[in-house]
């Protein structure tokens, strides 16, 4: 079948997933699979920014190599502690109220990625545990909560996500 063929009908399907999505929606980890044959959890427990920029950076690499196919590689962003930051509405409020960094920057980077398919988990617990109120996580449909950030890492692994950690 054509390439091009295969690229516009996996447009159309994931078209049709994110009319279905919900912002926010939260993922079980009964409900993870592993959807292409290159399956990759990149995890992020850092809040410095230029680490986390080198994280997309190496995402978008990633995805190249693999001509941005959906079907030959799925990547998922595991965010907990520190990490949760890069995907909040603001700061105010939280451990990182005084970071200094371009967050509509780094947040046009992640939508970017998302719509070659990333998703990103967050971890409830790290919300819980510092007083974040869960509707300070931007509302885009690819941002996904899970129970832990660590348990969806072991979770995502044992259905044969390969793990990466920048740093």
């Amino acid at each position: 079948m054509d390439r091009r063929i295969l690229l516009r009908l996996g447009a159309w399907l994931g078209a049709g997933a994110l009319l279905r999505a919900q912002a926010n929606e939260r993922v079980e980890y009964k409900d993870f699979k592993k959807e292409a044959p290159i399956s990759v959890i990149y995890h992020a427990d850092f809040g410095d920014p230029n680490r986390f920029g080198q994280m997309l950076t190496n995402i978008s690499n990633h995805l190249s190599v693999y001509d941005n196919d959906p079907f030959k590689v799925k990547i998922v962003v595991v965010a907990h502690g520190a990490g949760v930051q890069f995907f909040l509405k603001d700061l105010e409020g939280t451990p990182w109220a005084n970071a200094q960094y371009d967050r509509e920057a780094i947040f046009s980077r992640v939508k970017q990625l998302a719509q070659l398919g990333v998703e990103y988990y967050l971890c409830e617990i790290t919300f819980a545990r510092n007083n974040i109120p869960k509707d300070k996580l931007r509302p885009d449909e690819f941002l996904k909560w899970v129970p832990s950030g660590v348990g969806a890492l072991g979770e995502l692994q044992a259905k044969g996500y390969a793990y990466i950690k920048v740093g």
